[in-house]
This record gives structure tokens, C-alpha cells and sequence, in this order.
């Protein structure tokens, strides 16, 4: 909080016996319950998204009456601003009256006053007033004349900051600090508890998650494809497979995460998500999706422009299959986002072949082949991951005390069964291995295959590993993150790459 003399954690003085009225939308709380409800329709009853435009068409005061009507959101864990809330709730001790005054429903409203327990009053649209602007000014002369205190955050609270006793504003965005400047108000007050924008952005979009996609560059690297003549062309085509790639999964994590703002902000660590926490609005992530979305696919559609260019073994027969395999990728990613991940078994099975699907989708951007060794394996070890990530997200589960299902299908009952399945998986991704190195195709790629035997207790011992952190609880719930993070898995996986150089 900084006050008017540019003092941060100082209290604002405010006369006595002086109301505050405090907005509600990006102010107490940080995101708009107003799109945090279209959310939830869209989630909870997608069958009504379809009414959505008849409720717009009767009035902004009558539409949000009727999203609050068809969903209650959980204002519990509504992402409040905690400086603010802090200060109110010392304010409403020493005796002072409060009043919540916002633009939302006056039903969404009500449920809010009556969780936090310390407002005298509320004032808010009532489905035929819009409460926003010049009609809630006009509500507050009616009620206090002209002796108030207001809090607000956007453009339309201007003309009430600039009509109150003691203007505070709380997370200001642009447009209303230049109106403020150009009336001359100066707050008393601000409570700023906001992320930087950038950093927020590259939560959200999870740039390390992009470590996946290097799947792409698979291929090229196993069939030794550095020696053909049209490399520096194949490669560039990776490299653009890699970054549309990027793109779409991140448009799909947005997507996942406006759709599960309510879910994750319950979670102990998903509720600071930027959406979730409201360090970003849901607007601007709808926005962000379709231009990534766009970015993505325009690459891919470039892609073979790119590859075909140069002659040699690697050229694409089949200019779009790329494209094929991002739409796959896309459309199923979407699908578990939206169903698959709550459904058991599916769920794994699915995101073990979302890792296959990028090292398909390298073939298909470079023209290098996929052989069925590589794809025998890569099923078997993506989907040991895939129960890795299950198995400790139900052990947090169980750590927490909580023996009720977790929304994905699962029971703690199943964590035995999930890892017997797991190690399972992981020691046939080993046996698939063991025997391509015993095949006389080994020997069409490497000079020296019978080194390659030192790759696999390096391999036994880091899934070995996962699985046995995991048993204890100390594995991250996204072996991804874990892998590139941990000192020991990148030891190991430099040691596996060596090996494989001294086998070539």
C-alpha cells in the first residue's frame, strides 16, 4: 500500500465517522465475476453458452442477473486483494462503516458481504440498474452525499473518485490513472499487490513445458540425420515444428487454465496461477489463445516451404502432415482438457501419447522416419510418466488427509495399483530398448551398438529413482518440471548422451 505522500505501508488517515465503499470487480477481488461466471457456465453448463447472446440483448444490468442466476460461483476462494482486505478488516474493527458498492449482481454481491462479514451494506445492480459509473455515484449521493470514501480500479470509477471525500484506488489499470491525472484526483491511497505483466504472461503460457517439444528434434538426432546433404533445411524445420508447436500447447494450457480458475483456486499451488490468481484477466488470455493459435498454424502451413526447399533423403513426401499431426495434437489436448483427464485410465493413456504424438510430428516435419523401436519405446516411457504424474498428485492427495476423490477418476486406494502399473511401463520401455540393441538394426546407425548396453542402467536407475521419490512423496507432480530441474537427472541424462556418442 503506498499513501498520498508516496509512503508504502503507511494507513491512509481518513476523518471520523467517514463510510468506505469499496468496489468489488478488480479491486477487493482481482478478476471480474462477471467472466469468472461465463466461465463457469462454460464448464459447469455449456448447453447454456448458446443463451448467452439473448441475455446480453435484454441489458447489462438483466445479463449479469442471469449468469448469476445459472452458476454460484465459490466466493470463498475468490482471489481477493489481500493489502486491502487486510486494511478493511482493521478498518471495520476501529468501528468504521463499510459498504461493498459494485456494478456486479446484487445476489453474487450479497454472498460476498456475507463471507467476509464486515460490511454494514451493499450496493449493486439489481438486473434492471447497471450499478457502474454516474448511476453509482448517484447511489452514493443518495445515500452519503457527497461524505464518502471510494475504492475503485478502472475508467468507469473516475467520475466517483473525482466526487468523493478520500479517493483510494487498488490495482488502477491505465485508463484510469491518465483520467485521475486529468481531473487532478490524487489518490490518498493505493493498494498495488499485482505481478509484473511480463512475468505473469510467461507463467501462464509455461515456457518450460516448451522442454517437451524438444521431442521433435528426435528423430533428426537418432537417424544421425547431420550428415545429409539438406540438414541445415531439415533442421530449420524443427526448429519451426518446435515453435508452432510451442504456441499451440501454450494456447491449450490457457485454455485449460480460464476453464479451471474455480478447480485451481483451491489447489495449494495452482491457485497462484496467473489466471486463478488474477494477476491476468481472463480477456486477455481469450485474446492471447487466438493469436497463438493463429502463429502456430501459420507456421505449420509455412513448414514445408521451409524443408522442401533443399533436395536429399529427408524431403517431405508428404508436404502436411505436419499440419496433421498439430491438429491431432491440438484437437486432443482440448478434448483431455475439457473431459478425457477426469476419466480413469484414459486419462494417462492419453497424455502418454500427447509425447508421442511430438516425436510423429517430427517425422512429419523433417521426412526422418519413425521406426517401430522408437515407437515401441516411447510408448512404454511416456506412459510410465503419465501414471508418475497420477501416482504423486494422489499421494499429495493422501499426505493432506484427504481420502475423496481428486476429479480425475482416482482414489488413494488406486496408488498401489497405479504404481505397479507405472514401474511396469517403465521396465518394458528398458526391455524395448535391450532389444533393439541386440537387432541387427542397430548396426545400420551405430559402429560400436554393443556400447550402447552402458545406456540402459543409466536408464534403470533414473526411473528407478522417479518412482521411488515419488513412493516418498518428494516427486513434483509434473515429472517434466523434475526432470530439468533436478541436478541428478540432468547428471544422468548427459551420461546417456555421451554414451550414445561413443557408440556412434
Amino acid at each position: 500500500m503506498t499513501n498520498q505522500g508516496g509512503n508504502r505501508d503507511t494507513p491512509p488517515v481518513l476523518s471520523a465517522g467517514l463510510p468506505v465503499c469499496v468496489d468489488l470487480d478488480g479491486t477487493l477481488v482481482r478478476s471480474d465475476t462477471l467472466v469468472d461466471s461465463v466461465l463457469a457456465i462454460a464448464r459447469q453448463r455449456p448447453q447454456d453458452l448458446w443463451r448467452i447472446p439473448g441475455w446480453i440483448a435484454q441489458g447489462k444490468a438483466a445479463f449479469k442477473r442471469q449468469v448469476t442466476s445459472a452458476v454460484e460461483l465459490d466466493v470463498e476462494h475468490l482471489p481477493y486483494n489481500l493489502p486491502l482486505l487486510e486494511w478493511l478488516r482493521q478498518q471495520a474493527a476501529e468501528g468504521r462503516e463499510l459498504y461493498l458498492a459494485t456494478a456486479a449482481d446484487r445476489a453474487l454481491a450479497d454472498r460476498v458481504a456475507a463471507h467476509l462479514g464486515i460490511f454494514r451494506g451493499v450496493l449493486a445492480s439489481d438486473g434492471a440498474t447497471n450499478l457502474a459509473g454516474g448511476n453509482k455515484l448517484a447511489a452514493f449521493r443518495d445515500s452519503f452525499a457527497s461524505h464518502f470514501c471510494y475504492i475503485g480500479n478502472a475508467r468507469p470509477d473516475a467520475e466517483v473518485l473525482a466526487a468523493c471525500e478520500s479517493p483510494m484506488v487498488a490495482n488502477p489499470d491505465s485508463a484510469l490513472v491518465s483520467a485521475m491525472r486529468r481531473a487532478g484526483t490524487v489518490p490518498v491511497a493505493v493498494f498495488d499487490d499485482r505481478t509484473p505483466r511480463f512475468k505473469s504472461w510467461l507463467k501462464a503460457i509455461r515456457l518450460h513445458q516448451w522442454a517437451k517439444n524438444t521431442l521433435i528434434f528426435v528423430p533428426l538426432l537418432l537417424a544421425h540425420a547431420w550428415n545429409a546433404d539438406n540438414f541445415a533445411s531439415t533442421f530449420a524445420g524443427a526448429v519451426t515444428a518446435f515453435l508452432s508447436f510451442g504456441l499451440c500447447a501454450s494456447a491449450t494450457y490457457i485454455i485449460n487454465d480460464l476453464l479451471d480458475i474455480e478447480a485451481d483456486r483451491k489447489h495449494p499451488r495452482k491457485r497462484r496461477r496467473p489466471f486463478a490468481a488474477g494477476d491476468l484477466s481472463a480477456i486477455s488470455g481469450a485474446a492471447m489463445v487466438v493469436l497463438m493459435l493463429t502463429a502456430g498454424l501459420a507456421l505449420a502451413i509455412a513448414l514445408p516451404f521451409i524443408v522442401s526447399a533443399a533436395p536429399g533423403p529427408y524431403a517431405l513426401a508428404q508436404p502436411y502432415r505436419f499440419l496433421g499431426w498439430l491438429i491431432l495434437y491440438t484437437a486432443t489436448t482440448l478434448t483431455y482438457s475439457l473431459y478425457l483427464k477426469r476419466k480413469l485410465l484414459w486419462d494417462v493413456f492419453v497424455l502418454s501419447g500427447l509425447y508421442t504424438i511430438r516425436i510423429l510430428a517430427g517425422s512429419g516435419a523433417t521426412g526422418v522416419p519413425v521406426s517401430a523401436w522408437l515407437a515401441g519405446f516411447s510408448v512404454f516411457f511416456f506412459l510410465s510418466l503419465a501414471f508418475v504424474k497420477r501416482f504423486s498428485e494422489l499421494e499429495g492427495l493422501q499426505a493432506s488427509g484427504k481420502m475423496v476423490p481428486n476429479g480425475r477418476g482416482y482414489f488413494v486406494s488406486d496408488l498401489e495399483q497405479l504404481r505397479a502399473l507405472g514401474t511396469g511401463a517403465a521396465y518394458a520401455a528398458v526391455v524395448v530398448m535391450t532389444l533393439y540393441i541386440n537387432n541387427p538394426e542397430s548396426k545400420l546407425l551405430y559402429n560400436h551398438p554393443i556400447r550402447l548396453w552402458l545406456v540402459v542402467p543409466v536408464l534403470l536407475l533414473w526411473l528407478s529413482q522417479v518412482w521411488m521419490l515419488a513412493s516418498r512423496g518428494e516427486m513434483h507432480d509434473d515429472p517434466v518440471v523434475f526432470a530439468i530441474t533436478d541436478k541428478r537427472s540432468l547428471l544422468l541424462g548427459v551420461l546417456m548422451a555421451a554414451v550414445i556418442w561413443w557408440a556412434l
